[in-house]
């Protein structure tokens, strides 16, 4: 792969991962293009390649833009990544002294990010306890495909959680590194399933996310202090205003 393209890659999904790219922004190519200074033709390789992924998607009208996954993709999701991350667990028959101080050190980091507010590092922090877990005790495809996962996991939770579950989420992942570190893999497998089925169940699949969310909190009334900011007025106005005549514009001419 050109490494031009691996780093367009790994940037977006990295900021996907890190909960600073929303799902559905659009992704323009000459935009990034210019940002990471290629040719388009190799954004287009790397778009190519994050949609074989399932991250983004590409629309005559919109061209490319981060996936925005329905109720039922969300299920979906879940259940691959429970099948695979305790299929996973199942399968470890030992770990690393290096390995669980590297997880412990994780975990650490984590309640460091909650504690302090650091939204962006906590959601990265998070998301990625999952991809160096199966990196200690996995393969290489096994954790690319669990990033993959957890990238649109993120997306997930970004449209359809409805309240913060930092705390709980990391107090799972330090009892299954509890359950690795005392030899139990089996309950480190079981402890991985309901953590994952804990995360599917703060999501409300019920509702579907409101598309003008933003937008609409920006326009609500009570956003505004005082009295509302005053619109620019036309040239004409303000003479109008000011005492001068005000100047009716002439009909537009019908063509005949």
């Amino acid at each position: 792969m050109n490494p031009a393209t691996a780093n367009i890659e790994e940037a977006i999904l990295s900021a996907i991962l890190a909960g600073r790219i929303a799902p559905g922004t659009r992704l323009g190519e000459q935009k990034l293009a210019d940002l990471f200074r290629v040719s388009r033709t190799r954004v287009r390789e790397a778009m190519m390649r994050l949609e074989t992924r399932g991250v983004v998607q590409v629309s005559a009208r919109r061209g490319w833009y981060v996936v925005e996954p329905s109720a039922e993709e969300a299920r979906e999701a879940f259940h691959s990544r429970r099948v695979i991350e305790t299929g996973l667990l199942h399968a470890v028959r030992e770990i690393s002294p290096q390995a669980l101080d590297g997880l412990k050190q994780h975990v650490v980091m984590e309640r460091e990010a909650i504690e302090s507010g650091d939204v962006g590092s906590r959601a990265c922090l998070l998301g990625d306890f999952h991809i160096h877990l199966a990196d200690v005790v996995g393969n290489r495809l096994l954790t690319e495909i669990i990033r993959d996962l957890t990238a649109r996991t993120t997306l997930i939770s970004m449209l359809y959680q409805p309240t913060e579950k930092a705390k709980e989420s990391s107090h799972d992942h330090e009892d299954i590194v509890g359950a690795l570190e005392a030899g139990d893999f089996q309950r480190a497998a079981r402890l991985m399933a309901e953590h994952i089925d804990n995360v599917e169940a703060g999501l409300d699949l019920d509702t579907k996310p409101d598309p003008l969310a933003d937008l609409r909190e920006l326009l609500t009334p009570s956003t505004f202090s005082g009295s509302p900011p005053s619109m620019p007025q036309s040239s004409a106005h303000r003479a109008h205003a000011n005492g001068a005549p005000h100047a009716h514009p002439s009909p537009p001419r019908i063509k005949e």
